[in-house]
């Protein structure tokens, strides 16, 4: 049960002390890193995306348990896959599942144990470095999740909030999570702007709406609206926009970006 990293090398670097280093340049920790029940955080080549996913966790504080969710790229395995016990690695650390947390969420959420669902899933890897450099005691409940009814992502952000509060622990939820795809940075600041506005307003419902009717290519939106269905069941009272960029800032192309945002729920 032990998921061997699949990217260093490629979206991130390959050794240990290379991925500390860029983590470095990437995170810069608030004096006093906020309490959050949630974030979304984009999961790109660390390039493009590190600078908005290091804002995020740099901002909020990393307890020891989180759940981490993705969505489902490749459509493999089952729709709402929990890979519930041993552990996932990245370059010269292993991070442990938090088993009787991820039990929960089989139990609560009726999320059904998995590991195929996340062997060639990408958007949850990329963001373990992160969660380890904030905090190397880190365990994960690692969630991978294709399109569902609506209803269903209301169940299950709401069992993941039931098994939270069963474990009596601190328990962050990441949203793993980019924006717009292959359109211009003009259109896709205007379009992100619109789900952003929603999950700002802690709207799931509006966000899934914003989403399908202005066909927006948020590839986690998923994740992301069962986090604020988690989230408003755990007391959440606001969110916030910390980051959004493009890849046009690196490459200068802002004809074909893909752009990326940080949320901070709390």
């Amino acid at each position: 049960m032990i998921r061997n990293h699949i990217l260093a090398g490629s979206w991130y670097p390959a050794a240990a002390r290379e991925i500390n280093g860029e983590l470095k340049e990437y995170i810069k920790v608030d004096e006093e890193p906020a309490k959050a029940i949630g974030v979304v955080a984009p999961h790109a080549g660390w390039r493009y995306s590190g600078g908005v996913a290091g804002k995020v966790f740099g901002s909020v504080r990393i307890p020891d348990s989180v759940v981490v969710i993705s969505p489902n790229h490749r459509g493999v395995g089952n729709r709402k896959a929990v890979w519930d016990k041993g552990a996932w690695t990245i370059p010269g650390a292993t991070i442990p599942v938090d088993e009787e947390l991820s039990a929960g969420l089989v139990e609560h959420a009726g999320l059904v144990s998995d590991t195929f669902a996340h062997q060639h899933e990408h958007s949850l890897e990329i963001l373990l470095p992160f969660l380890f450099y904030r905090n190397p005691a880190v365990s994960i409940a690692p969630v991978c999740l294709e399109p569902l009814p609506p209803s269903d992502l209301k169940v299950i952000g709401e069992g993941i909030a039931r098994a939270i509060k069963e474990t009596g622990k601190d328990i962050l939820i990441v949203a793993s999570s980019d924006m717009s795809h292959f359109i211009s940075a003009a259109q896709a600041k205007k379009l992100d702007g619109m789900a952003i506005e929603k999950m700002e307003s802690l709207d799931p419902e509006g966000l899934q709406r914003t989403v399908r009717e202005n066909n927006i290519t948020m590839c986690g939106v998923i994740p992301a609206a069962v986090m604020l269905y988690a989230a408003l069941e755990l007391g959440a009272k606001e969110s916030k926009l910390i980051a959004y960029a493009t890849s046009a800032d690196v490459t200068g192309d802002t004809a074909e970006v893909v752009a990326y945002a940080g949320i901070v729920v709390k």
